[in-house]
């Protein structure tokens, strides 16, 4: 017996553009708001986990009843964190939205003391949980920066010099 098919039902769209947000995330990837930044980890994981980007931008979005919410909001850096990785046949980073991404040695750069990962157009910052973890496989010679993946080094670029 087939099942009957079911609609989907239509959600109303409300976007609200970034100016009028009320919330931004930070350089460090925190969420901020006018009172300083989220205290419950509860309402973070929440704001990460609907971390969206359309041809408008960045955005954070839930369903309200019969509404899909849609809310563009500012950030100071990038929308993008690395906030864990870890090391098998190359890199693979999780993401502050919960996706796993693999980063690529040559993609590597670091500008202003900052670890990045540049994916198409995407820009991906280490937050500094990352960083710390990442220290026990960058090394440093010559003033050069490498990142070690099963004993093969890989230069990091250097932005600032």
């Amino acid at each position: 017996m087939e099942k009957p098919l079911v609609e989907e039902p239509v959600l109303e769209e409300i976007v609200i553009p970034a100016e009028n947000a009320v919330f931004w995330l930070d350089k460090n990837g925190i969420w901020q708001n006018e009172s300083g930044r989220f205290r419950k980890k509860r309402i973070i994981d929440l704001f990460n986990a609907s971390l969206r980007k359309d041809e408008q931008g960045y955005y954070v979005t839930q369903i309200n009843g019969n509404r899909r919410e849609k809310v563009y909001f500012r950030y100071e850096d990038t929308a993008l964190f690395a906030v864990d990785f870890e090391l098998a046949d190359g890199l693979i980073a999780t993401l502050n939205n919960g996706e796993k991404k693999e980063l690529y040695p040559k993609n590597l750069f670091i500008q202003n003391d900052c670890l990045y990962s540049e994916d198409g157009l995407e820009r991906i910052k280490f937050s500094e949980r990352c960083l710390i973890k990442a220290f026990k496989v960058i090394e440093s010679e010559d003033d050069r920066d490498f990142l070690r993946i099963n004993g093969t080094r890989h230069p990091i670029r250097n932005l600032d010099s």
